[in-house]
């Protein structure tokens, strides 16, 4: 036995499982709330499109480069000790994030919220684990999933409220009562758990080098969005992080206690996925960061009307993903996972396209891509898990989430980078910044809106490649019955 389950008993277990609800729930809203208030806190801090690529950056960074070493201090130190450090952490830093007075500040809380939510995130699913026997412990994790998807879905539309209503500082005052909620529920019904199998100390030295790596990359990434002066040292700090990432995975075959064993890597399917996870999530990521630039700055919709717009997204998701994962089950993950990315990437181009009609242009790509999601979602996740053992599953695990952020870190950046890039190159007017617009009456107009069109269809045409790209891979790497788990 390698986990000692602590006493909880049936009356406190549903507590328990609202509470890490609650925190999921609040680590995922945040990063989809503060998409659609950025081109208000653009306006408002006045801020270049650099700095708000940072905002969203920072956090994901600190999240992906510490989520393996949050999962495995919470089985060292004790889940529910590092749950209640994540969640005081994440609160501390939404404080920060409020009262942020300039970008800086802003970016700064945003970093120390990514260390909060690397702390709390891992820990969810391992509490239920620990709390909930097996015969209930399915039931449970459903639970969760549906109710974090739904949760998720409902929050770009309530923060979109909350913001038209008072300002974009709301989107951060709301995590306040939240984590207030989640610590009072933590220390009144949560019982202490760990992995007493657990030894040795943490893989610190590849958290650093994969910690440096990503942040090459993203800073490289970055500073391509400006016109001038550093692009030969983007490229410089991009080459760094790719070979930062080789030196990791160099580093990891040789560590005793790797936060990223390089021997799951020989299973065709692991990699696979995990090359899926990247493509398809940062697909995903890329187009999310675009479309409320469109909403907002072009199109002229509110943040509450952007909000409700993108609600069916999450809502197909959180709907029909369950029914995709047994349909998976059924036929084997191949089929769903060559499909699905497909139709995200028809969503993506449906996206590219511009028509002027929101229903036609925006929301129905929109839902197709969501479906594609729907489609690929869980059989991504089981083909992950069973293409490990069950003594490697946390690990596999905290892999492939983490790939699905760092998806999203360098999507993020490196479509705003294209985009960027783009609209310099085509601009003939020499005025203005991708997303923002001069006066209808404006000379230079035309100029603007020719050229905005014509890297926000690129970068979404670059998107969809991606996408594209996933399905390409599922049809050469993932075999077309599921195997049998491996027994090392």
């Amino acid at each position: 036995m390698t986990t000692r389950v602590a006493p909880c008993s049936p009356q406190r277990r549903p507590w328990v499982l609202a509470a890490t609800i609650l925190a999921s729930a609040m680590a995922f809203i945040d990063g989809s709330v503060v998409t659609i208030a950025l081109p208000v806190i653009r306006t408002d801090l006045d801020a270049s499109l650099t700095e708000m690529l940072w905002v969203l950056n920072a956090y994901t960074l600190f999240l992906g480069a510490l989520l393996m070493v949050g999962g495995g201090a919470g089985d060292r130190l004790g889940r529910r000790r590092v749950f209640l450090a994540g969640i005081a952490l994440f609160a501390l830093a939404s404080l920060v994030c409020a009262l942020a007075p300039n970008p800086t500040v802003l970016i700064a809380g945003r970093a120390l919220k990514g260390i909060g939510a690397a702390l709390l995130v891992p820990q969810s699913l391992a509490i239920i684990s620990a709390c909930y026997p097996s015969g209930e412990r399915g039931h449970a994790i459903g639970l969760w999933a549906g109710a974090s998807a739904l949760t998720t879905a409902l929050g770009p539309a309530v923060g979109g409220i909350l913001m038209d209503l008072f300002n974009w500082r709301a989107a951060f005052w709301i995590n306040l009562p939240l984590a207030a909620l989640v610590l009072l529920l933590t220390l009144a019904f949560m019982p202490e758990t760990r992995d007493h199998s657990v030894s040795g100390r943490p893989d610190w030295g590849g958290t650093l080098i994969a910690f440096l790596a990503c942040g090459s990359l993203t800073l490289g990434l970055t500073w391509l969005t400006e016109a001038e002066g550093r692009l030969t040292l983007s490229l410089v700090l991009v080459g760094l992080g790719l070979a930062g990432l080789l030196a990791f995975f160099r580093f990891e075959a040789n560590v005793k206690h790797p936060i990223a064993p390089t021997a799951l890597f020989r299973s065709r399917a692991f990699t696979g996925t995990n090359l899926m996870t990247l493509l398809l999530y940062g697909a995903l990521s890329g187009t999310m960061f675009l479309v409320p630039i469109d909403l907002i700055e072009y199109r002229g919709l509110t943040p509450t009307q952007v909000g409700l717009a993108m609600m069916p997204f999450g809502l197909i998701i959180g709907l029909l993903s369950s029914k995709a994962g047994k349909l998976g089950d059924r036929l084997g993950p191949r089929p769903m996972l060559l499909v699905g990315p497909t139709v995200v990437a028809a969503g993506v181009a449906g996206l590219a396209l511009q028509l002027d009609n929101f229903w036609l242009g925006v929301e129905l790509p929109l839902c197709i891509m969501a479906l594609g999601m729907a489609i690929v979602v869980s059989p991504l996740t089981t083909t992950v898990m069973n293409s490990v053992s069950d003594a490697r599953a946390g690990t596999a695990s905290g892999i492939n989430n983490t790939a699905s952020r760092l998806a999203g870190l360098f999507a993020i950046a490196g479509a705003g980078a294209c985009a960027a890039r783009l609209f310099q190159t085509v601009n003939q007017s020499g005025q203005g910044q991708f997303g923002l617009f001069p006066d209808s009456d404006a000379s230079s107009y035309e100029a603007i809106v020719s050229a905005y069109q014509l890297a926000y269809g690129g970068s979404l045409a670059m998107l969809a490649a991606g996408s594209l790209g996933a399905a390409l891979i599922a049809a050469w790497l993932i075999p077309i019955k599921p195997g049998t788990k491996p027994e090392k």
